[in-house]
C-alpha cells in the first residue's frame, strides 16, 4: 500500500530562519490528505522536502519505506508531483508535453496511451496539437497536472493544484481528484477550505513552519463548532419578528429583507430548538452554519478566531 512518513522534518534557511520545524506525519493507504496553511506557513517547503527538491536541515522523509534523501529515484518512482507553478515547454504541444514527462520517467509512450486519453478528457484538456504556449494559465496547468499523473502514479502530490483556475476548472480538477483518491494517496496543499472539505479525508494544519493538528475531517468537526448559524426566508421577515427567538440568540444581524445571521452557545440543541422557533416565524428556505467547520478551525488554530470558534479539545 502506498505511504508516506516524515520525522523530525526541519528545513533552515540561512543562519536563522526556520521555514518548516519538526514536522511529524504519516499516512498509509489510499485516501486524500489536504495541508492547510496560510501563505509562508511551510506548506511548500515540507512537499519540496518530501520530493527531493530540497534537503533537510534535519530528520527524514520516506515513501513507501525509502529514504527519499539518500534513494531519491526509487523513492520516487512511483510517484506523480507538482510543486509550485511548472510550466510546459510553449514550443510542444499538448501531447509532446505529456509525452514528455511520461519518458523522462522511463515510460513507453504507447503503454499510457489509454491513460492518456482519459486524462485528456477528464482535464477537458485543448486538442493534443494545440501549442502549450498559446493555451491559457489554466489549460498550461491542467496539462501539468496531466503530465504528473499520465504514469498512473500511485502517490499524488500536488502544491496548491486549484490556484489561479476558474470555477470550470476548479471543478474538472475536484472530480478528478475524488476519483483518484479512491485508489491512490494524495498529498495536497492548499489554503481554500472549500477544497479541502469537498476532497479531503484527513487534514494537517500547519502555521509558522510548525504542524498544530492532524486528525480526521470529521474528527475536526466534532472539535471545533460554530456558535453561529445563518437563516434564509421564503418571504420577508421584519427585524421585530426575530425577538421571538429570546434567550436563544445571542446576536441577531440581518443580511436583508430574507436572511439573518444568529450567534448562539454552539450547543446541538440549541441550534435544533432555533430552527423549532424560526419556522414558527416564517416559511424557511435555508439553514446552515455561518462558515465551513474547517475555516472554524483554521481561525481558531492559525488566528483571527473571534468569539463564534469554540475548540471542543485541545489541539494535538
Amino acid at each position: 500500500m502506498p505511504k508516506i512518513e516524515v520525522r523530525g522534518l526541519s528545513k533552515r534557511y540561512g543562519r536563522g530562519l526556520l521555514s518548516l520545524t519538526d514536522a511529524n506525519f504519516s499516512y498509509e493507504g489510499n485516501g486524500a490528505i489536504g495541508y492547510l496553511g496560510p501563505n509562508g506557513a511551510g506548506k511548500t517547503t515540507t512537499l519540496k522536502l518530501l520530493t527531493g527538491l530540497l534537503r533537510p536541515t534535519e530528520g527524514w522523509a520516506w515513501i513507501d519505506g525509502i529514504d527519499v534523501h539518500k534513494n531519491p529515484k526509487h523513492a520516487l518512482a512511483d510517484v506523480g508531483a507538482v510543486i509550485e507553478t511548472p510550466e510546459p515547454y510553449p514550443t510542444l504541444t499538448v501531447q509532446e508535453a505529456i509525452e514528455l514527462a511520461s519518458e523522462f520517467r522511463g515510460g513507453r509512450v504507447a503503454e499510457f496511451a489509454p491513460l492518456v486519453r482519459d486524462l485528456h478528457q477528464k482535464l477537458d484538456l485543448p486538442p493534443f496539437s494545440s501549442r502549450t504556449g498559446k493555451l491559457s494559465k489554466g489549460q498550461r496547468q491542467r496539462v501539468v497536472i496531466a503530465a504528473a499523473l499520465v504514469r498512473d502514479p500511485s502517490i499524488i502530490v500536488l502544491d496548491e493544484p486549484t490556484s489561479g483556475l476558474d470555477p470550470k476548472e476548479r471543478i474538472l480538477i475536484r472530480n478528478l481528484l475524488n476519483e483518484l483518491k479512491r485508489d491512490h494517496l494524495i498529498l495536497m496543499s492548499s489554503h481554500l477550505m472549500q477544497e479541502v472539505t469537498d476532497i479531503c479525508d484527513q487534514v494537517i494544519f500547519i502555521n509558522q513552519g510548525k504542524i498544530l493538528l492532524r486528525d480526521s475531517v470529521e474528527a475536526v468537526g466534532a472539535r471545533f463548532q460554530t456558535r453561529a448559524v445563518e437563516v434564509e426566508f421564503a418571504e420577508p421577515v421584519a427585524p421585530e419578528k426575530m425577538a421571538s427567538l429570546g434567550s436563544l440568540a445571542k446576536g441577531v444581524t440581518a443580511m436583508g429583507p430574507h436572511r439573518y445571521h444568529i450567534g448562539f452557545d454552539g450547543s446541538n440543541s440549541a441550534r435544533a430548538d432555533i430552527l423549532v422557533a424560526l419556522m414558527k416565524i416564517g416559511p424557511v428556505l435555508s439553514y446552515s452554519s455561518a462558515s465551513l467547520m474547517l475555516e472554524d478551525a483554521y481561525l481558531a488554530l492559525v488566528g483571527g478566531g473571534d468569539a463564534s470558534l469554540s475548540p471542543t479539545a485541545p489541539p494535538n
